[in-house]
């Protein structure tokens, strides 16, 4: 089993876009919920909506102008099992043309 790292795209974050209603609200969670079923064991970290982003270089800080909102963690077979459960998302149903990156976690050589 690898670690696969989901990082969720959207043109705002979720503090920016209007509240949903307790009924939306409890749709979109169900459909996150119905996910993270399916995902089962191979669930390492459910994540977090972020918000914030700080972009460090040698030259400085600025506002990180990268449109991440949230990530997850899982673990999968392989790329094309992460990819299947990425691309059954419910993330990618919210407004405003979302995405999903996956990356895989590499070892790290002598640790």
């Amino acid at each position: 089993m690898s670690k696969f790292v989901f990082i969720y795209h959207a043109p705002q974050t979720p503090a920016e876009a209007t509240p949903p209603t307790a009924e939306e609200l409890e749709q979109v969670m169900g459909a996150w919920t119905a996910w993270s079923e399916k995902v089962g064991s191979g669930m390492v970290d459910f994540g977090t909506p972020l918000a914030g982003g700080v972009r460090v270089t040698p030259h400085g800080t600025a506002p990180s102008t990268n449109d991440v909102v949230g990530y997850t963690i899982i673990e999968a077979a392989d790329a094309d099992a992460a990819l299947a459960l990425a691309q059954a998302h419910p993330h990618l149903n919210m407004p405003g043309g979302c995405a999903i990156e996956i990356h895989e976690a590499q070892a790290i050589p002598g640790m």
